[in-house]
């Protein structure tokens, strides 16, 4: 099934005998029950509409029904349940040596995986405050984000857009901000990520950090997550840069390596 496929019969296959991504969540909150699991409500979120096309060419497959690409996001999504089971830890942070490797995307993606679990939510939070790249790769504007909650003490609630996807929320939007590794490494970016951590039982908290050797941002936001994925481009990133941000980073939080735009 295409994307705007998907989109257009999103609500009929939901109610008919569903396939793909609509039938992960059953129909109505008494079956949800019964099943033990039910879907959080995000009536305080801000509710957008994504262009499916726009979303195909800019590579975001997971909400493909059938891709080879996808296929790799859900490998690596079965490796992280197992290992969060293992180990526990809910917050995981997506960052890459230098610019230029692919993590927004593979965060996006990786993210819109864990949504089609049955049993796990996803939050994908923006904290490329230089950048705000989450928001340009779903296509949406928003003019509240992550410095609005950590400058201005905006709520939560005004920041989280819900995408009318099933279990999936993004934090992404309002200005950039170039002195930001102060902010993310502050006692208010620290009660956030308690607060996103906590709020769900069943949610993966997925933070999309700057590059490691581009500055201090991503190093300040290591002590609040519990685990770190490092992109790789294949055939562009240098082994001694992955080296040097490996070197950085405690072993014990190290999920591995993601290749990206390999054969």
């Amino acid at each position: 099934m295409a994307m705007s496929e998907w989109f257009g019969t999103r609500k009929r296959a939901a109610e008919e005998s569903p396939v793909g991504f609509a039938a992960v969540v059953p129909r109505s909150r008494e079956e949800q029950e019964k099943a033990g699991w039910v879907s959080p409500r995000y009536s305080q979120c801000r509710e957008i509409s994504l262009d499916p096309e726009g979303l195909a060419a800019r590579r975001v497959v997971a909400l493909q029904a059938e891709n080879d690409e996808l296929e790799h996001y859900r490998v690596l999504r079965t490796q992280i349940l197992q290992r969060t089971k293992e180990q526990g830890g809910n917050a995981i942070m997506v960052t890459s040596a230098v610019p230029g490797e692919g993590k927004t995307l593979t965060a996006i993606n990786l993210a819109l995986s864990f949504a089609k679990e049955f049993r796990e939510t996803a939050l994908l939070v923006d904290c490329d405050l230089k950048r705000q790249a989450v928001r340009k790769t779903l296509g949406f504007s928003h003019d509240k984000g992550l410095v609005d909650y950590l400058l201005f003490e905006s709520p939560v609630s005004e920041l989280m857009v819900w995408p009318g996807l099933e279990k999936f929320t993004v934090i992404s939007g309002g200005r950039t901000i170039h002195d930001s590794s102060e902010l993310l490494g502050s006692k208010r970016m620290r009660e956030l990520v308690a607060e996103l951590k906590g709020r769900y039982p069943d949610r993966y908290v997925f933070f999309d950090a700057p590059p490691l050797l581009s500055g201090a941002d991503a190093l300040a936001m290591i002590p609040l997550v519990d685990h770190v994925l490092v992109v790789v481009r294949a055939a562009a990133t240098s082994l001694k840069d992955v080296s040097k941000a490996l070197e950085l980073l405690p072993k014990e939080k190290i999920f591995g390596l993601v290749l990206n735009a390999g054969d």
